[in-house]
């Protein structure tokens, strides 16, 4: 009976399967442990509320500032201010009336700049002719920002609510169309080929593979997309507006009420942090099965 192995050229040691050297009696080395001794790398454990952490940290250097006196009050007014001016137009009615009308618009304009964008990317990404048709002319109108336009779409729609509406759904959409159509096209093949192999449909094709796995990029897009609204909000609401947070403070700016300004500032700022809390939630329970550096 020969020894079992493989016959090798002289001078070259002799190679042999794992299951050739358990039967040969040859207990096979364990494979060294790469990992590093020490701590583990990555981000480390989670710090609770980590958002809020930054704020409090400026809301503290803020009330420190202006109790010392480093702050000028006529630059920028102290929280306590800020807060007393707030609660006088909360009592008015005025702050939640303008809150009203300004959260309708960015909704309005959310809802239709995500759904075009969505479409589109769509459109744009499953299709070769649609990609040759659309993509261009999307990415001339990313480089334009919405103030140029603006303009342009007063002379096309006016001065009302139909053109704020549309200012903002197209600082919505660009952002929507980018991250979807990226994450499309960022799908893994061998999931398209392992659709041929069970000959799925189209229609099954784009609700079982096309839509997972562009919905990481959809959802990255929201972000940017959410902070999108609120800026091009802004904007729409200092032009020749009757109501909203950008109206009041615009009017304010009109009689130098540096505190209502400051407090339409810390509205949007609320807003904005807000709304980016409530996707990142939801990205978190739409992708709980991926493993990321921040698990």
């Amino acid at each position: 009976m020969t020894a079992v192995g493989t016959i090798t050229r002289a001078g070259t040691a002799p190679r042999t399967s794992p299951g050739a050297a358990q039967i040969a009696g040859v207990r096979p080395q364990a494979r060294p442990d790469v990992r590093p001794a020490g701590r583990r790398l990555g981000l480390g454990r989670p710090i609770p509320a980590a958002g809020l952490l930054g704020v409090v940290v400026l809301v503290g250097v803020w009330v420190a500032g202006s109790a010392t006196g480093l702050i000028d009050q006529r630059v920028l007014s102290a929280p306590w201010t800020v807060v007393t001016t707030a609660g006088d137009l909360i009592a008015k009615g005025d702050l939640q009336e303008n809150l009203g009308v300004s959260l309708t618009r960015a909704a309005l304009g959310l809802a239709w700049g995500v759904a075009a964008g969505v479409v589109l990317a769509l459109a744009s990404g499953l299709s070769r002719v649609g990609d040759a048709l659309l993509d261009g002319p999307i990415q001339v109108k990313r480089a334009i920002p919405n103030l140029a336009l603006l303009p342009l779409l007063i002379l096309w729609f006016g001065i009302g609510e139909p053109m704020k509406v549309i200012t903002i759904a197209l600082g919505v959409f660009i952002p929507i169309y980018v991250h979807t159509h990226n994450g499309l096209r960022s799908i893994d093949s061998r999931y398209v080929e392992l659709a041929e192999t069970v000959r799925l449909g189209r229609p099954q094709f784009v609700r079982r593979v096309v839509l997972p796995g562009a919905l990481p990029g959809f959802l990255l897009g929201l972000r940017f997309a959410v902070t999108g609204s609120l800026l091009s909000l802004v904007v729409v609401e200092q032009v020749n507006a009757t109501a909203g947070i950008g109206y009041m403070m615009e009017l304010a700016r009109t009689y130098g009420q540096t505190e209502v300004i400051i407090v339409g500032l810390v509205v949007y700022g609320v807003l904005g942090f807000t709304a980016d809390a409530a996707v990142r939630l939801l990205q978190r329970r739409a992708l709980a099965w991926r493993r990321t550096l921040e698990d």
